[in-house]
């Protein structure tokens, strides 16, 4: 299962310790997430993570920033509700980077398939502090319900699960057939971020 880290800081990490603890813990899936910060700051900062990631062999994707993508040579984009739709980011991009799209319910699922994202970011599964304006939970019954309406319509993207997940989570989103997680507090929240990230790793073998 695929394991992806969405960057944040907090009281004791930065962004970029953050992400190295996740990078030093086995995660290869980098999220830069820093929806507050200017151009500037988010492109010098996303240089940094992607040295980081390149030393690990781990993709960065960018949160938002399509036009940012080139220069920092990242590997791709992630696009929320309210930021530029993913058949658009896919003309500015082309067909190499990768694009992810987010989706709470399945005609969001429907939308972001038919523009052309490589993957869902669908969630939450529970309630999480780290996002503001969190979309209706959905529990792993509404994991089973969007998954069932993908297969009956033959969408084939890899959907990650979001929001609130923890090791323990994965046995049962694996049976449901969820094909990745993304965590943020979990890591940067526990005592010892890289052995959680460990943990969230083997879990996912």
């Amino acid at each position: 299962m695929n394991v992806q880290f969405i960057s944040n800081h907090t009281e004791l990490y930065s962004t970029l310790e953050g992400i190295s603890l996740a990078l030093r813990g086995g995660c290869r899936w980098i999220q830069l997430r820093m929806k507050d910060a200017d151009d500037e700051t988010f492109l010098s900062t996303a240089k940094e993570a992607r040295c980081l990631c390149r030393s690990y062999g781990a993709k960065l994707i960018l949160d938002d920033r399509v036009r940012l993508v080139e220069a920092a040579c990242a590997d791709g984009v992630h696009l929320g509700h309210l930021d530029m739709p993913i058949d658009e980011a896919r003309q500015i991009l082309g067909p190499n980077r990768i694009i992810g799209g987010t989706a709470n319910t399945f005609e969001d699922i429907r939308r972001v398939a038919s523009q052309g994202a490589d993957y869902i970011g669908c969630g939450p599964l529970r309630f999480t502090t780290t996002k503001k304006n969190l979309a209706p939970l959905l529990g792993f019954d509404g994991y089973r319900r969007l998954l069932n309406a993908m297969h009956n319509e033959n969408i084939h993207l890899p959907l990650v699960a979001i929001g609130g997940v923890t090791a323990e989570d994965l046995p049962l989103l694996q049976q449901l057939g969820v094909d990745g997680i993304a965590v943020s507090g979990y890591v940067l929240n526990a005592p010892d971020p890289e052995n959680a990230m460990k943990t969230l790793i083997t879990y996912g073998e």
